[in-house]
């Protein structure tokens, strides 16, 4: 059974469409990760500064082993781009 992995975003006041770029270039680094079945960034309709990113993945574990590998230089180099802590759960198919 899959695993969908739900992130919400929201970007720092003036850093919307950095936080924008930023996502963008992580989804093709999440598509090709071993594992994800399937990756698609979403922008809030009315919200410009609000984002989620859908996951879909074999196993968390393959989520997790992803998220070891993606390179911590550029992740903290983007931590000033976020207005609050990125939020993230897993969820199964029922």
């Amino acid at each position: 059974m899959s695993i969908v992995r739900v992130n919400e975003f929201t970007a720092a006041t003036g850093k919307s469409a950095e936080l924008f770029s930023f996502l963008q270039t992580l989804v093709p680094y999440i598509a090709g990760a071993n594992g994800c079945l399937a990756c698609e960034l979403l922008k809030h309709h009315e919200h410009s500064d609000q984002f989620m990113v859908i996951e879909r993945w074999e196993s968390i574990e393959d989520h997790q082993l992803a998220i070891t590998n993606y390179p911590q230089e550029t992740m903290q180099a983007a931590m000033s781009l976020f207005g609050a802590p990125p939020k993230g759960n897993y969820y199964q198919q029922v």
